[in-house]
């Protein structure tokens, strides 16, 4: 083994022995707190993406609700307790408890038309 190799060698964990190096020489000098901050504030950076995206999968898991339209049976996406208009046929709806539900003012007095065929109007 020659110098020249052991030198490349050396070049590419020159940064860690760099960096062990100054973490010693921390701790030995009693400024183990620093060294401590730092490693938490790296594992805070390394772990909070993490988490937040488990976590707003699991948001999304419990308010994401997939149903149909009541007026034109359209199924589509929202999210609940929240109030949205139908993307077919433009019913304001409101979302709770994991269904659609028509989205009417006080007052309003809701109607169901019935169809009677006109043979039977005749009789």
């Amino acid at each position: 083994m020659s110098f020249k190799t052991f030198e490349l060698n050396l070049y590419h964990l020159r940064p860690w022995l760099t960096f062990i190096a100054v973490v010693w020489l921390l701790g030995s000098l009693g400024l183990g707190w620093l060294v401590n901050s730092l490693l938490i504030i790296v594992g805070l950076i390394l772990l909070t993406p993490i988490l937040a995206f488990f976590g707003f999968r699991w948001w999304l898991q419990r308010n994401l609700v997939t149903d149909r339209c009541p007026v034109c049976e359209y199924e589509f996406t929202g999210l609940n307790k929240t109030q949205l208009q139908c993307p077919n046929c433009g019913e304001p709806l409101l979302v709770q408890q994991g269904h659609f539900q028509r989205f009417t003012p006080e007052g309003t007095i809701d109607v169901t038309a019935v169809e009677v065929p006109a043979q039977s109007l005749e009789d």
